[in-house]
C-alpha cells in the first residue's frame, strides 16, 4: 500500500509523476537525455546500466520495467537481463560494457567507491569520458528514482505480462507525460 494517496490504476513512478507533475516533467526529460540517446553508449546498453543499478538497490519495479525496455531494443531477447544479473562476468556483453556496469555498480554504493582503477579498465576496453560520464550520472539518478518508488512504497505488480506492454510504449515514444496520464496497456486477448 502506497504511503502516499496515488491513483492506483498507475503502478511504480508513473503513480507518483501524476501525483506530482511538477516535479514529473524535469525527472521525465532527464530520462529522455540519459536513455534515449545512441551517442557513445546505446540505449539499450544504457537501460541495462538502469536495470542493473535497479537491481543492486532491489527496486523490483524498475528493474522489471528498464529490463522490459532492454529486452525491446533486443528484439525481445530477455536473456541478457537475466545473464547480467545473475553473473555480471560471464555475462555476454563486451568488455566496454562490463567495466562500465562494475562502475555502476560501484557507483551505486557511493561515489567514492568508483577506482581509478575501474576507470582505466573501462578507458582500456574503449570506453570514452562521456561514456564513463554518462555511466555514473545514469546510476546516480536510478538511485534517486528506486528509492522515490520504494520510498513511497508505489504498487509493484508482480504480474510479469504488464511490464513488456509499457516497455513497448516506452520504446516507441520515450519518456514524457504519456507515461502517468494514460493506463496500463493491456494485451489483446485482456481487452475481449
Amino acid at each position: 500500500m502506497p504511503h502516499i494517496k496515488v491513483n492506483e490504476d498507475l503502478p511504480g513512478i508513473r503513480s507518483l509523476m501524476a501525483f506530482s507533475p511538477e516535479t514529473a516533467a524535469p525527472m521525465g526529460e532527464l530520462a529522455n537525455l540519459l536513455l534515449r540517446t545512441n551517442e557513445g553508449l546505446t540505449m539499450a546498453e544504457r537501460e541495462l546500466i538502469a536495470t542493473y543499478v535497479s537491481y543492486l538497490n532491489d527496486c523490483f519495479y524498475c528493474q522489471h520495467s528498464h529490463g522490459a525496455i532492454v529486452t525491446c531494443y533486443l528484439n525481445d531477447h530477455n536473456e541478457l537481463v537475466n545473464q547480467v544479473i545473475k553473473d555480471l562476468d560471464r555475462a555476454p556483453v563486451s568488455d566496454k560494457l562490463r567495466a562500465l556496469l562494475h562502475i555502476a555498480g560501484s557507483a551505486q554504493k557511493g561515489g567514492k567507491f568508483v577506482t581509478d582503477e575501474q576507470v582505466k579498465t573501462a578507458k582500456r576496453f574503449g570506453a570514452t569520458d562521456r561514456d564513463i560520464h554518462d555511466t555514473v550520472l545514469i546510476t546516480a539518478a536510478f538511485c534517486m528514482f528506486n528509492r522515490y518508488v520504494d520510498g513511497l512504497a508505489s504498487q509493484t505488480p508482480t504480474d510479469m505480462s504488464s511490464y513488456p506492454l509499457r516497455a513497448r510504449q516506452i520504446a516507441e515514444r520515450g519518456y514524457g507525460n504519456h507515461i502517468f496520464i494514460n493506463k496500463q496497456p493491456v494485451a489483446e486477448e485482456q481487452q475481449g
